[in-house]
């Protein structure tokens, strides 16, 4: 992997922001360079919410793209918004319980997950991202779960301590993501 650009949009309250910040901490862990950069809409809560994300091997010198390897889109909003940033060498990875509709957009790959319906009926709301999280690293082999794990502690850890259960949930929800990719290449 010489650098892996990636863009990651929704609503806010999506969890888009904590979901950079888990990414370039597991990068960071696993040893490569980072640059996490945060554009929030003009709300915190409602308005499109989008993070850029670089990991890579050597030094990161344009923290600047065009276009993403990996684009991540939680809401119809965030289809509109990122598709400029979409091409044929792209994977797209959308929610397919919130977004109404199926990207329409040359890439090469479209992967939609019902993470937010799989979250409500079997996890938490709360996790939903997650869920979204570890399909994006099994469908794209960017990091490995034990990176992610780590960057999670990190990221939640208050939480996890004050909560054990969260803990286990937010495990759960990482697991059953790439387990939905895994699902996908059996089928």
């Amino acid at each position: 992997m010489a650098r892996t650009k990636i863009v990651l949009a929704g609503e806010g309250g999506h969890g888009v922001q904590s979901i950079a910040k888990i990414l370039v901490e597991a990068g960071y862990a696993a040893d490569k360079k980072v640059l996490y950069i945060p554009n929030f809409g003009v709300e915190q809560r409602g308005g499109v919410s989008i993070a850029f994300c670089q990991i890579a091997d050597e030094e990161i010198g344009e923290p600047r793209f065009l276009k993403g390897d990996i684009v991540i889109m939680l809401s119809d909003r965030a289809i509109n918004r990122c598709a400029t940033y979409v091409d044929e060498n792209t994977i797209v990875v959308y929610d397919s319980s919130i977004c109404g509709t199926k990207p329409q957009m040359k890439a090469r790959d479209i992967i939609g997950i019902p993470a937010n319906q799989i979250a409500n009926d079997e996890l938490s709301a709360r996790v939903f991202n997650i869920i979204i999280l570890g399909t994006v690293i099994k469908a794209t082999g960017v990091l490995d779960a034990e990176h992610i794990k780590e960057a999670m502690e990190t990221a939640f850890g208050k939480k996890f301590d004050a909560d054990p259960e969260l803990r286990e949930l937010n495990c759960k929800a990482l697991e059953k993501g790439m387990s939905l990719i895994e699902e996908k290449a059996s089928v």
